[in-house]
């Protein structure tokens, strides 16, 4: 083979791994999506069709009551306003918190520095299930509502990771920006807030949109502290508690609608933020 038919087909091999690669990320939203769109007919179809199609007709047919019945269920509306205040709420605490977290590790000198982060990293390894007996007798003796209960008991996962990644890109803005401010009479929390803040805007929307999803999509603790207070059931615990409109039915197509409907506010938040994402997930990558 000659250099150039080697390289063609490189680039050959190239674009079918990547294709591959995009058809098995994407084809399990694409699912969603159609399924979403089948009607209880066409859900029990066999074999199954890749496009909605009328079971008598073979014609296709896209069927939209699956999103008009979840709408119009009151606990999956419900379930939208909760997760929306929850998930702001415990983004907004876990930066506001980790920043000035992030800045002390990253900025200021001060004994047991080292130590500290590294009870930070351990505390993102926990798993969830093994804090949460312990949690669910403190809220009970505290006696928290259910919203308050998982706002707080969230920030035990979203804030050491804010915390940890934003540690990094406070330790590497110059410390002549902070020796300058000093000479020019701020003080440090005018440093923190004028300068220095502003100046990690990209790693402040990674970190608070991967908290938003991590808080949005969290399931186990919702399940747990909304158990006696079902006005309070985030989404995906509105999700589990669908049914059917008759015995031991399992509306599939209204769980994918709903499904798709919840996706679809990270997505959007992510294209709206996309180039501050790219930002910080890139900040720091090359230097020189």
């Amino acid at each position: 083979m000659t250099r150039e038919q080697k390289e063609k087909l490189r680039k050959v091999l190239f674009y079918f791994v990547l294709a591959v690669i995009v058809i098995y990320l994407l084809f399990p939203f694409y699912w969603a999506i159609v399924s979403s769109l089948k009607s209880e007919a066409q859900l029990s179809m066999t074999p199954a069709t890749l496009i909605p199609r009328d079971p008598e007709t073979g014609e296709i047919s896209f069927f939209t009551r699956n999103y008009r019945a979840i709408f119009a269920n009151g606990g999956f509306v419900r379930g939208l306003i909760n997760s929306t205040i929850v998930a702001t709420s415990t983004t907004i605490l876990a930066l506001l918190t980790g920043s000035f977290a992030a800045f002390a590790l990253g900025k200021l000198r001060f004994k047991g520095k080292a130590p500290a982060l590294y009870v930070i990293l351990a505390m993102t390894m926990f798993p969830q299930v093994t804090v949460l007996s312990g949690l669910y007798a403190v809220i009970n003796a505290l006696n928290l509502s259910a919203r308050v209960s998982m706002i707080f008991t969230y920030l035990l996962f979203t804030l050491p990771f804010t915390t940890w990644v934003l540690t990094s890109f406070f330790r590497d803005l110059p410390n002549e920006i902070m020796q300058s401010a000093q000479v020019d009479g701020a003080t440090p929390f005018q440093t923190f807030y004028m300068i220095l803040l502003p100046l990690t805007a990209p790693a402040l929307v990674t970190t608070g949109l991967l908290s938003f999803i991590q808080a949005w999509n969290e399931y186990l603790f919702a399940l747990t502290f909304t158990s006696i207070d079902p006005s309070a059931r985030t989404v995906p615990v509105a999700i589990q508690f669908f049914s059917g409109e008759f015995a031991r039915q399992e509306p599939f197509g209204e769980i994918m609608a709903a499904a798709v409907m919840v996706t679809v506010p990270i997505v959007v938040l992510v294209l709206i933020f996309q180039k501050r994402i790219v930002a910080g997930l890139t900040a720091g990558a090359v230097k020189g």
